[in-house]
């Protein structure tokens, strides 16, 4: 069987993306095949999988998988290109309600290259001693550090991932050097079991953490990762934050089909 598919990336964040409203090519079952395809070696090449779906509660649903198969929680990034694919295909035009994994999120289409995506409200933050813990639709630990350069990031992260609290369920982890301009955020994610370009809901918890830490009450925050530039909007209360965007490029790099 030839499976056609669709390859985007936001902020260096890449993924594969399969239209399947017409045709189910693949299920969350299939986890062989959905690594296989994320495989930088032996397929594509991606740090996550997406299925676009028909949707009783929306334009369209979004299924995630992290690039070693299992279906994943809410991706930022694959989110906002997920979007970019349906306006490409014309299947929505200028904004769009789309279900994912931890329910519906509005996404405003300001050019095929730029995609506004609303996050959930969030009500809940960890604080402890030099780091925080927050679910931006998928689970963030987020620590400041003085100098980005001086990390492994990748080792650095596999600390934290693979300690006793986060061993067994994973947790997204971010380093965050503050600038002049906003922050810099390198993420270890879980699921790629890597340091990846940019995290979109990773930069989102790194932005509010700021917020908290700084005592900023409104957004922007300018957000600089290895991939890109990204920006992330919001209102804060106390611990509380509403009206969360996550802002910025998702592109459109090739499209193909493989065989199965």
């Amino acid at each position: 069987m030839s499976i056609p598919f669709y390859k985007y990336q936001g902020t260096g964040n890449d993924f594969v993306i399969i239209d399947q409203f017409d045709n189910q090519y693949l299920q969350p079952g299939d986890q062989e095949t959905i690594a296989r395809f994320c495989d930088r070696r032996f397929g594509i090449g991606a740090d996550g999988l997406m299925l676009l779906m028909p949707s009783e509660k929306a334009d369209f649903r979004m299924i995630y998988f992290n690039a070693d198969g299992y279906e994943g929680s809410l991706c930022g990034n694959g989110s906002r290109c997920a979007v970019a694919c349906m306006n490409r295909l014309k299947r929505v035009l200028g904004q769009t309600i789309f279900e994912a994994s931890d329910g519906l999120h509005k996404a405003i289409i300001q050019s095929d290259r730029w995609i506004d995506l609303k996050m959930s409200d969030l009500n809940q933050i960890e604080e402890g001693k030099g780091f925080y813990v927050l679910d931006t639709g998928s689970p963030h630990y987020v620590t400041f550090v003085e100098d980005l350069s001086d990390l492994d990031i990748v080792q650095s992260g596999q600390v934290i991932r693979y300690s006793d609290r986060y061993r067994e369920n994973g947790i997204n982890v971010n380093f965050v050097e503050e600038r002049d301009y906003g922050i810099e955020v390198n993420t270890y994610e879980r699921g790629v079991e890597n340091e990846t370009l940019s995290c979109g809901t990773g930069v989102t918890a790194a932005a509010l953490a700021h917020a908290l830490k700084h005592q900023i009450n409104d957004g922007p925050v300018a957000i600089k990762t290895k991939g890109g530039e990204l920006s992330v909007r919001f209102h804060r209360n106390n611990h509380q934050f509403s009206e969360i965007w996550l802002c910025g490029p998702a592109e459109f790099v090739f499209s193909g089909s493989i065989q199965i």
